[in-house]
């Protein structure tokens, strides 16, 4: 009896064996399973951390277009740091772009996006107080222009102004006649005047006349320019003739000559003979007086 009992033994074991080998299979299935689902989730985390970070790449491009968008007027300094910028951008773009990442590729790529992240913030800064700064002096510019504009106009104000009162101030400076009194002379052989009334026998007028009081003219010889129109209207000329420039226009006159004004009211008498062929001639003759750039006034005389 009790040798018929051996071989369930020996099958037993058997049986047991064949449980640890199950058992070693699942186990070893279990492992591969958990390490390729890491891994696959490791991969997973690999690409989105590439994709974040090409999503973040764009942003930190589109934000050194944007301030960025005058270049030209930027300083030398600030176009060199936007050059390095755009180019570590290329760079980190390349090495996400070429593929899987190790891990310590994809730290280093973490790493230079975030320090490329605080140098664009810095660089946006430095863009914004240039600008600013440019404003200021725009600003400070067109205040300035404006001020110049302003400045300029009243300085044409007063050369306008001071251009005026110095013509005021001439046109009060110059002479005035106080009275006027023609006279005609017939002068003998024996060079004798006498006056005469007749066109015929006078040879001469005198014009004698006084200068009325004037405290801002000068006290100095003034340039006296006679103007005498024979009865039909037309001026007489001859070799004193010249021309002269009174109350804004330019004329012809007859004679000049100079007195000694010094506010003291003497008289003044001009002599002049007429250079026409026979002298005078009946009718109405008009004396008008010149000085200083204006009419000192007129006065006629009447021969029979």
């Amino acid at each position: 009896m009790e040798n018929q009992s051996a071989p369930p033994k020996k099958n037993s074991n058997v049986i047991y064996f064949l449980i640890v080998v199950v058992l070693a299979l699942l186990g070893t299935d279990v492992y591969l399973y958990l390490q390729k689902n890491k891994s696959d989730t490791k991969i997973v985390y690999q690409e989105d951390e590439k994709n974040r970070l090409k999503v973040e790449l764009d942003s930190l491009e589109a934000q050194i277009e944007q301030v960025s968008t005058g270049k030209a007027k930027m300083s030398a300094e600030l176009r060199a740091k936007n050059d390095s910028l755009e180019s570590k951008i290329r760079v980190l773009r390349m090495q996400l772009d070429k593929g899987k990442l190790t891990k310590a590729e994809l730290n280093k790529a973490q790493e230079d996006v975030k320090q490329l992240r605080y140098f664009v913030a810095n660089y946006t800064a430095q863009i914004e107080e240039q600008k600013k700064q440019i404003s200021s002096l725009t600003n400070e510019r067109d205040t300035l222009k404006t001020n110049l504009t302003t400045v300029s106009q009243k300085a044409s104000t007063l050369a306008e102004q001071n251009k005026d009162l110095d013509s005021k101030v001439q046109i009060a400076k110059a002479l005035k006649a106080g009275k006027i009194d023609i006279a005609a002379f017939k002068v003998k052989s024996s060079g004798k005047e006498v006056v005469e009334t007749r066109a015929k026998p006078t040879t001469k007028i005198k014009i004698n006349f006084t200068v009325a009081s004037n405290t801002l003219a000068d006290k100095a010889l003034h340039d006296v320019y006679v103007r005498v129109l024979d009865p039909t209207g037309n001026l007489i000329t001859g070799t004193d003739t010249g021309n002269l420039t009174a109350d804004g226009q330019t004329l012809q006159y007859t004679y000049k000559t100079s007195i000694d004004f010094k506010d003291d009211g003497v008289s003044y008498t001009i002599d002049w003979a007429s250079p026409t062929n026979p002298p005078f001639q009946k009718g109405t003759y008009t004396v008008i007086l010149y000085s200083d750039g204006s009419t000192m006034g007129q006065s006629t005389i009447t021969l029979k």
